[in-house]
């Protein structure tokens, strides 16, 4: 069964979402996704202009400038709210993972 439509976020979309807690444009998030996970996590243009097109549908984010070609975005309330959502989650997991392998944090 595929996965509903943002009901889960992938690290991209997770990373977008977190960088627009404050302002910024596209090229921003390009440099701070990298920056945030130690390079582990990276998002394509192609893939963060496509995300920024969903999430400004969803209503996730807000268009707060536009500069030429270069246009900002900052995180919305509901936008907020569904990063909350997915960091829940995700310590559900690892919670569960814990319990079941009987692991502590480990890095």
């Amino acid at each position: 069964m595929p996965r509903a439509r943002l009901q889960t976020l992938t690290e991209q979309m997770f990373y977008t979402l977190l960088c627009l807690d404050t302002e910024c444009c596209g090229i921003d998030i390009l440099d701070r996704v990298p920056e945030m996970t130690g390079g582990r996590v990276r998002v394509g243009s192609g893939t963060l202009y496509t995300l920024l097109e969903q999430f400004l549908e969803e209503g996730f984010i807000r268009e707060t400038r536009v500069e030429g070609r270069r246009r900002s975005y900052i995180l919305t309330a509901s936008g907020r709210e569904v990063l909350e959502r997915e960091y829940r989650r995700i310590i559900r997991q690892a919670e569960d993972y814990r319990r079941i392998f009987g692991k502590e944090d480990t890095k």
